[in-house]
């Protein structure tokens, strides 16, 4: 196939959608390589000093806004959705059981980057086969202007709690993108503005994190703390956090639309090592090859031991007082180095204070 004419091109943009389902995504849309909107939405979150710790996002911020110079010849952007639900009844059983460690749904299994980069490098391959072109395939790993393009391509509407929601499919799913040169025809966005007078998200985030809507203080948010904040947690901010060691889901457990999601079918999202339904002591006291053996190719593995030991002993503080948390916080209070160790002597007062009370 020739791309000479807007026939050729409206043909080609079809079969990359046909191509995408067949790769296994929910969702394929085509965007203009521009998005001038949310690059001044993230420049205002920037001069806020949300974005905490992760200086990354300042420093590469220019190139969020300009995909022509991370991929040169950038005209277009195909965004891509995959669902990762693995599961739509366990997450409240866990949250409500202040013994569990809760782990964000996204974590439970294999790490997504390299499967999806996969697949988007294979449609990739597809497109220049069929085209020719200079394409490009990103998945969360470099300074992309991920939701924003997703969003102009008809994916969804960003939400209150900065979220991309999907009419027909909530919010449950993971987005990568291809940057080409081919001029294909572009998409349009879905109506926005559905999220209303709800404020679900913002009510019931543990930590008032979703300051406003769409404005997410990530400073105060628990993925952050959990995963991006290297250093000790707010001591403020540890009796928020409830049981949850890594990532949270509260905001999109709330939002209405996550009524439409789906479970997903791909088996490498699936639960792995009963991370969904796992004792905070039983992964508290995990050696550390232990945890790089049950941590190997999922995204947990990137926080490392000892901050895996700190989001632990949070959440052991905050469950209910008994000798057995305070044995095994004392049993790896050796190892943990001082950041950690931190947050041990923390719960640790908690359980002792409760118990002599």
């Amino acid at each position: 196939m020739t791309t000479s004419s807007s026939t050729d091109l409206d043909t080609l943009a079809q079969q990359i959608k046909v191509w995408g389902q067949e790769l296994g995504f929910a969702h394929i849309g085509i965007s203009p390589a521009s998005n001038e909107v949310h690059a001044k939405h993230l420049q205002n979150w920037l001069a806020k000093e949300y974005h905490g710790e992760m200086s990354y996002m300042a420093e590469r911020e220019g190139l969020r806004a300009a995909p022509n110079e991370l991929h040169s010849g950038t005209i277009r952007v195909i965004s891509a959705r995959l669902d990762y639900l693995p599961d739509s009844e366990r997450c409240e059983t866990v949250l409500n059981s202040p013994n569990k460690a809760y782990i964000s749904r996204y974590a439970l299994g294999r790490d997504y980057h390299k499967l999806i980069r996969k697949r988007l490098s294979q449609l990739a391959e597809k497109i220049s086969t069929v085209a020719g072109g200079s394409h490009r395939a990103f998945v969360d790993s470099a300074p992309v202007l991920e939701r924003g393009f997703a969003e102009q391509a008809g994916l969804g509407w960003i939400g209150k709690n900065s979220m991309l929601i999907n009419s027909k499919a909530g919010s449950w799913f993971f987005l990568g993108e291809i940057y080409t040169d081919v001029p294909l025809p572009i998409d349009p966005p879905q109506e926005t503005g559905h999220c209303g007078s709800c404020r679900a998200c913002l009510d019931d985030c543990p930590t008032g994190a979703i300051v406003a809507p769409y404005q997410v203080d990530a400073r105060r948010c628990i993925s952050y703390l959990t995963i991006e904040l290297k250093d000790s947690i707010p001591e403020e901010l540890r009796p928020l956090m409830g049981n949850r060691v890594f990532g949270c889901d509260d905001c999109q457990l709330v939002c209405p639309w996550n009524k439409f999601a789906q479970i997903t079918d791909e088996t490498d999202f699936s639960p792995r090592h009963q991370l969904d339904n796992s004792e905070l002591i039983t992964l508290f006291l995990w050696t550390e090859q232990a945890f790089l053996d049950n941590t190997a190719g999922s995204a947990i593995r990137r926080i490392g031991y000892q901050r895996w030991l700190r989001n632990l002993a949070v959440g052991i503080g905050n469950a209910p007082a008994s000798t057995e948390a305070i044995k095994a916080l004392e049993t790896q209070r050796p190892i943990a180095d001082n950041m950690a160790r931190e947050h041990i002597d923390w719960a640790l007062a908690k359980h002792k204070n409760a118990i002599n009370k």
